[in-house]
């Protein structure tokens, strides 16, 4: 196989290095998960811009095993809470564990999702457990990990644009494969509504573990 081109690389001309990261932290230390939307629109060009930042992420033999469906239909969107509701409720009844849910009720959850339908998108992110090409299947390589850093890049250019997200995981989610229409090769990875917060949202005023319980260092 013929080696890919290659062409200069050089790092961002960046002046203060650490007054740009503090700026970075500050930005998104002060992002949240939210579940209070309004309905106001979002420019498409912005989704599909969000969508192209989160595809610039590295990814195993670069074969960017993902696929982000961007949709805004309102007859969709109801459809997809109706369905993750119905899963959700078996989740709250029984499904999850007792320790799983006393992890979940400081949070506030429930079952009941209806910012499914008052977002004005849906993104659900597809991970492609192998390609399919016009000679049949080919090996896709550290999927849930490729998949997984497009996916937080694509929330960091939400965040960064001034909207809000929240990540959303209904277990099981095979219902996205067929409502969606997706290939055999696809599977649901996660489901992220997008909007504006509502005016009256509230989020938890959660401390994030400080730096010595995230980082070591062997210097």
């Amino acid at each position: 196989m013929d080696q890919m081109p290659t062409r200069p690389y050089r790092a961002l001309d960046v002046a203060d290095p650490v007054a740009v990261g503090r700026e970075v932290f500050a930005e998104h230390d002060a992002r949240r998960s939210v579940r209070d939307f309004t309905d106001r629109p979002i420019p498409r060009d912005a989704m599909e811009l969000a969508i192209r930042t989160a595809s610039t992420a590295p990814s195993g033999a670069h074969r960017q095993p993902w696929t982000f469906v961007l949709i805004g239909d309102p007859e969709v969107k109801r459809a997809i809470r109706l369905a993750a509701e119905s899963e959700e409720r078996e989740n709250y009844a029984g499904r999850m564990n007792q320790e799983w849910r006393e992890a979940l009720a400081p949070l506030g959850t429930d079952w009941r999702k209806p910012f499914l339908e008052v977002v004005p998108w849906i993104v659900v992110v597809f991970e492609q457990r192998y390609g399919l090409g016009p000679e049949g299947r080919t090996h896709n390589y550290y999927v849930k990990e490729s998949v997984g850093i497009a996916t937080g890049m694509f929330l960091s250019a939400i965040h960064r644009m001034g909207f809000a997200a929240l990540t959303h995981t209904p277990s099981p989610m095979r219902f996205l494969v067929e409502m969606l229409e997706r290939p055999e090769n696809e599977r649901p990875f996660v489901l992220i509504p997008v909007g504006y917060p509502a005016e009256d949202c509230e989020v938890p005023d959660l401390r994030r573990k400080p730096l010595d319980e995230v980082m070591v260092d062997v210097t």
